[in-house]
């Protein structure tokens, strides 16, 4: 079978579609929609990939150049004369696929397509609708994002949903590669493990704020924040006027080989995000048997249904609860470990991206057969 994998950059969630991909007996070519001379995930493309390109070019995502869009993947459609195609997020490339007329094509929804855009305004509720009544099939990551695809028109008896999983051997529970000691951070501390970009969406200046207020409470307090954005010189001018940055340590961007260290090394994997379908780095947590604290939107809520179990929720957006949250969970630090090897027992039997990769094939069976 050939298949197109057809998605709008190159980040870690294509690059493991793409490795799986490539160990099987199928032809695969990638599309990538914008090409601009860099990539969210620095690793190679596997060699079994045939890497696409636009005539002319790079693409280019804005409206204006739909129209050659369109024509331009009609001709790469014919070239490479894919048995199927899948795209998404859902109002770019699966719109651009569903334009282009080819069928069938699986739509994949990467959560904030449906979450957030599809209700921007009248025209990406249309382009979502227009997309999901054309998919042969379609590609989601949580319930919350299955409900939400069918309240656009797609057919619910052509829906495959399954978490796109971590991998658990190289996620899982262990010493944190002497991470805690070489900051100088002893057993005494409770440590708090942030991995959500610095953006507006994921809340973290939500976190930096409920930090500082049960910092100053708890003096045993630390943060491990990964990650960066737009948001980096508010959220550390936060901790330097509180006079608490020397209790925050900033990795930056941090490679998958050490990640997991990172997980190890906390006491608590917090996730402040204001939207997730089901978020990888919480499933990464959960392998490596780290408790989390996350906010109380619906994708969350599906991992986090028993409160105490592998972790809590807070109120989303609400700097009061999620300080209570963390100062309540620190008085509960001797029940941690009791909860780490639960967590490690969920993410084995829901979030083992070996396990749930081949009901992707599903997906494509039913599309062929549509």
């Amino acid at each position: 079978m050939k298949i197109l994998y057809f998605s709008r950059e190159y980040t870690t969630h294509d690059h493991r579609f793409l490795s799986k991909l490539a160990q099987t007996e199928h032809q695969i070519g990638y599309l990538r929609l914008e090409s601009r001379g860099h990539a969210l995930d620095d690793r190679p493309l596997p060699p079994q990939i045939e890497q696409l390109h636009w005539a002319g070019g790079n693409a280019k995502a804005e409206l204006r150049d739909s129209f050659w869009l369109v024509r331009s993947l009609r001709r790469i459609i014919r070239t490479f004369e894919p048995d199927i195609v899948q795209a998404g997020p859902i109002q770019t490339v699966g719109l651009l696929t569903a334009l282009s007329g080819f069928r069938p094509f699986v739509s994949m929804s990467w959560g904030y397509d449906l979450l957030m855009d599809a209700g921007r305004n009248r025209w990406w509720r249309r382009a979502t609708e227009y997309t999901l009544k054309r998919s042969a099939a379609f590609l989601g990551d949580c319930d919350t994002i299955r409900n939400l695809a069918v309240g656009y028109g797609m057919n619910p008896e052509k829906i495959v949903t399954f978490p796109w999983g971590a991998d658990i051997r190289q996620y899982a529970p262990g010493d944190d590669g002497g991470l805690r000691a070489r900051l100088g951070w002893n057993h005494d501390e409770f440590v708090l493990l942030s991995t959500r970009g610095w953006s507006p969406i994921y809340g973290v200046e939500d976190l930096a704020r409920a930090f500082v207020q049960a910092a100053r409470q708890r003096p045993e307090l630390r943060l491990l924040m990964l990650g960066n954005g737009p948001l980096a010189p508010k959220i550390k001018r936060i901790f330097m006027q509180a006079d608490l940055i020397d209790r925050v340590h900033f990795p930056g961007l941090v490679n998958q080989a050490d990640l997991p260290n990172y997980y190890r090394a906390a006491d608590l994997y917090i996730s402040t995000s204001h939207s997730d379908g089901t978020s990888i780095s919480l499933l990464e947590a959960l392998a490596c048997g780290t408790p989390v604290l996350l906010t109380d939107i619906p994708g969350n809520q599906e991992w986090v249904i028993e409160p105490g179990q592998v972790g809590w929720l807070f109120k989303d957006g609400d700097i009061p609860s999620l300080r209570q949250a963390i100062l309540r969970t620190l008085n509960l630090r001797e029940q941690l470990p009791a909860m780490g090897l639960v967590a490690r027992s969920l993410a084995e039997s829901r979030a083992d991206w070996e396990k749930n990769f081949p009901k992707l094939f599903e997906v494509y069976e039913m599309a062929l057969s549509a």
